[in-house]
């Protein structure tokens, strides 16, 4: 098996049960469409598997350090720290993109330090440790590389401004980033009333209304807040 594998089990400080499942933990798609070769499997299959695991990890991290926190207070913590940007982050510092198997076109375009490349991979490594070793395994490795931020965030990340909550939850979950636009403009222009909504994954999921765009934009986040906890809830 490649060294690749030996040197991320040294950077995770854990073990594979399966190397040639972590080897395809380190396969992006272009490799494969390059090589024809009969046993090469890409990472697309794992990271659908690590994107479910890594959630459940960090909510039973969650629901431990906050007993009393609702659902939603919980899945917007969640969203805080389980995002592209947050598995990109985690990924740099174990030096994921330099071990990762890309095919020579991602290669030339910057494929090894691109944050969707990097969050993919690791929740892609994240599945392959929990094939072997199961939640215990993975919960070592949501401690080892997200305990920190778990360690700091608290209740108060809660009360930030809705827009960033929209753009956190929309992301983790459904991959997506909201936009927003003026759909009606009433009133003489010194007084004027904004309506603007806001659309993200093929559908518009709230509406504001405030005397400038950014009250507007925030109302209809908040707005947007409620329909995803009411959908999650409703799952």
């Amino acid at each position: 098996m490649e060294d690749r594998v030996a040197a991320l089990e040294e950077r995770l400080g854990l073990r594979f049960a399966d190397e040639r499942v972590a080897l395809a933990a380190l396969t992006h798609k272009s490799y494969v469409n390059e090589h024809r070769e009969a046993g090469i499997e890409d990472n697309e299959r794992l990271e659908f598997l690590g994107d479910a695991v890594i959630d459940l990890a960090v909510s039973q991290r969650l629901m431990e350090r906050f007993p009393q926190a609702r659902e939603g207070t919980l899945s917007r913590l969640r969203a805080s720290i389980v995002n592209e940007q947050g598995l990109a982050e985690v990924a740099e510092r174990i030096g994921l993109g330099e071990l990762l198997r890309l095919g020579r076109g991602e290669e030339m375009t910057g494929g090894r330090s691109k944050p969707s490349v990097l969050a993919d991979a690791l929740e892609a490594v994240v599945a392959a440790l929990f094939l072997g070793g199961g939640l215990p395994l993975a919960l070592r490795f949501v401690d080892r590389f997200f305990g920190e931020t778990l360690a700091k965030i608290s209740l108060e990340a809660d009360d930030r401004d809705y827009k960033t909550q929209v753009q956190e939850l929309a992301q983790a979950r459904l991959r997506a980033t909201p936009r927003y636009r003026v759909v009606e403009e009433r009133g003489p222009d010194h007084a004027k009333t904004f309506v603007v909504e806001v659309t993200f994954a093929g559908r518009a999921w709230g509406r504001g209304e405030g005397r400038s765009k950014k009250d507007a934009e925030q109302l209809a986040a908040r707005q947007a807040l409620e329909a995803l906890a009411s959908e999650e809830g409703g799952d």
